[in-house]
């Protein structure tokens, strides 16, 4: 990840989140973003929108991943019920 400022619509909702929420978030910090927060060169505020944003991009690539492998299912199902139908003759 590069140096990049926190998207303004991450820092506005690391700003809403709760104590517990926080907490969370904060313990998923890693990486740049982390040593980054502990050196003091951003505030709370800032790691956590990047944290935000990390966790959104992640869930993405995850939904992705879920709907591709679901498809390819689909299409296996497909396949196997093509092939049983013409063996069931009367």
């Amino acid at each position: 990840m590069k140096n990049k400022p926190a998207n303004e619509m991450y820092l506005e909702k690391a700003a809403k989140l709760t104590e517990e929420e926080t907490e969370r978030l904060l313990s998923r910090l890693r990486g740049k973003p982390a040593r980054r927060f502990e050196d003091r060169k951003l505030s709370m505020i800032e790691a956590l929108a990047i944290q935000l944003e990390i966790d959104d991009e992640q869930l993405a690539d995850w939904r992705k991943n879920m709907n591709e492998i679901k498809e390819k299912e689909a299409k296996k199902l497909k396949a196997k019920e093509v092939k049983k139908e013409p063996k069931e003759k009367d």
